[in-house]
């Protein structure tokens, strides 16, 4: 009976697509795939010492049919013709230029290596000064454009990265039509659509990322764009005067992408929203209830029901009504850096030695075994060596902000840091202090909800480190003195994108009805321990002492 209530869910992330075959009525995973982004791989197009990231759209066209095809033919025979659904999540703020048809510019051959016509990725902090000239800009305006972003804009959103991408190239600039966030524009290329102008723009990332609020009007006046930069002209104000929530349908599949993913035109295309809004849902979010996305970054989620009438908080990421769970405010918060921060001391740990490998003349298949040895379980095994260290009052003490700072009150000037450092200081005391400082980020959001009148009932916890870490998941549980239940499932990213597809085909009425159906509960829980919480509170004190002493010495360029 179930086959025809099949969904897929189809979540993008930072470097690779999974694709997940659903059974609507159980929440039964019939299939999944992965498909790591070639070019990202290969750094191309990137350059982390300007903090550019950029990713070519092909990337994710040859992953998003690598993978539904995949989960089709996986799911077995007659899977295509009863796939009802498809609902489509990206990180964000990740947006592109495109044309009139509302193709990507790097799609075309003039710009098919041009790092400024591909995506700019949600952690491209290129557009530092851009984001610095908005807020200046606001401030000249009797409405508050920045309300509801939580009174600071950032460099990693839509506006400052479209401004800095007109600034810095001409035939970019030439070329742009629109401005397409990836959770809008995957959705209008599996419509068919060839219009810019028609691009279904979702409330999720119009909300948070792109100043969009039924208050003033929808986005902006002209004259906050002119005002800050005339070259904005060129683009048609408003960008666009409407947006939709997830649970809405953007269209049917196309003839072009039915007959290449193997599926029907009968298939019905979702609205799409950022992937950590779409994996709280995914995580069964339940109001008041902190659903951290622990990957990269994180992201931290909360849903309030409208009648509660919570004031506006400054310094988080947005306050949206309907970003995350249609009928809700949905707040957001989150980490520059988090799993970067521990990718980055891994590398700090091998690269030389990769090096070295690669340069001696030792058989290859030696070389091969080697490298594999070394990278293999690496922050595992740190994880291990750190765990059987005491919580020390006075031991090595790190800053987290490897991306700069999200939240609260962003801030991409900022840096990282490690100081108690001696003779003794060896990788495992290093990486328990950088943990350490990942999670005192995390206490960091926790208390800003709870200083601004946010009453939180507990902590949920998503994403691969939250399932393969019990050494992280355990110190934040020490840090945050909470407990932390962890959601069951490893894709909760696109079980939330699959739940919101169920509503699109009406096999569900609501996503509050597909989360309790789909939904696969917790299995894991982390209790704090008393002793380390207290040891652990002193030295978040030396966090915050020292992160204020370092960021007043920042000097902004």
């Amino acid at each position: 009976m179930g086959k025809e209530h099949y969904v897929i869910g189809i979540d993008y992330g930072t470097a690779s697509v999974r694709a997940l075959l659903v059974n609507a009525l159980t929440g039964e995973e019939i299939a999944v795939s992965e498909f790591e982004y070639p070019r990202w791989k290969k750094g191309m197009y990137c350059d982390p010492s300007k903090n550019q990231f950029r990713q070519h759209p092909l990337d994710h066209l040859e992953g998003l049919e690598h993978t539904v095809k995949d989960v089709v033919q996986k799911g077995g025979k007659d899977t295509g013709k009863n796939v009802r659904a498809i609902s489509v999540d990206t990180t964000g703020s990740t947006p592109v230029a495109v044309d009139e048809t509302g193709m990507p510019l790097a799609l075309k051959k003039e710009f098919a290596e041009n790092p400024n016509a591909m995506f700019f990725l949600w952690k491209d902090h290129t557009a530092i000064q851009e984001a610095e000239e908005i807020n200046q800009n606001a401030k000249k305006f009797k409405q508050d454009y920045l309300k509801y972003s939580g009174g600071i804009y950032s460099s990693e959103w839509f506006w400052a990265k479209l401004l800095h991408a007109l600034r810095n190239d001409n035939a970019v600039a030439k070329a742009c039509h629109s401005w397409v966030e990836h959770c809008d524009w995957i959705p209008f290329l599996l419509t068919g659509g060839n219009d810019a102008k028609q691009i279904k723009r979702g409330i999720c990332a119009a909300g948070h990322k792109a100043l969009w609020a039924e208050e003033h009007g929808g986005l902006p006046k002209e004259a906050f764009f002119l005002t800050l930069d005339p070259i904005l002209g060129k683009l048609d104000h408003p960008l666009f005067t409407k947006t939709f929530d997830a649970d809405a349908k953007a269209g049917n599949l196309c003839e072009k992408w039915a007959e290449r993913l193997d599926l029907s035109t009968n298939v019905l295309i979702g609205i799409g929203a950022l992937d950590a809004h779409m994996g709280s849902v995914g995580g069964q979010i339940a109001p008041y209830y902190l659903s951290k996305v622990i990957g990269t970054s994180t992201c931290d989620m909360l849903v309030a029901p409208l009648s509660d009438k919570l004031k506006m908080i400054q310094g988080i990421s947005g306050q949206v009504t309907g970003s995350i769970i249609p009928g809700m405010t949905g707040l957001e918060a989150g980490q520059s850096a988090f799993g970067d921060a521990y990718a980055w001391f891994e590398k700090l740990l091998t690269e030389t030695a990769h090096t070295a490998i690669d340069d001696c003349t030792v058989d290859q298949n030696i070389k091969v075994t080697l490298l594999k040895e070394i990278s293999s379980n690496l922050l595992n095994r740190l994880g291990l060596e750190a765990s059987k260290l005491p919580v020390d009052e006075h031991a090595e003490l790190a800053i987290d902000w490897f991306n700069g700072r999200r939240t609260p009150d962003a801030n991409p000037h900022v840096k990282g840091a490690f100081i108690n450092l001696d003779l003794a200081s060896n990788a495992a005391s290093m990486y328990k202090a950088l943990v350490e400082a990942t999670c005192f980020g995390s206490k960091r959001i926790v208390d800003h909800f709870i200083a601004n009148g946010v009453p939180l009932k507990g902590i949920i916890a998503l994403g691969g480190i939250a399932r393969k870490s019990d050494f992280v998941m355990q110190t934040m549980a020490d840090v945050l003195g909470l407990t932390i239940k962890v959601h069951r499932s490893e894709q909760t990213c696109a079980i939330g994108a699959a739940m919101f597809a169920s509503v699109v085909a009406g096999i569900h009425p609501n996503v509050e009805k597909a989360m309790k159906v789909m939904g696969q509960g917790f299995d894991r829980r982390y209790q704090p321990n008393k002793k380390n919480t207290k040891i652990l509170e002193k030295r978040y004190e030396m966090y915050l002492t020292t992160g204020a002493f370092l960021e007043v010495g920042i000097k902004k360029e």
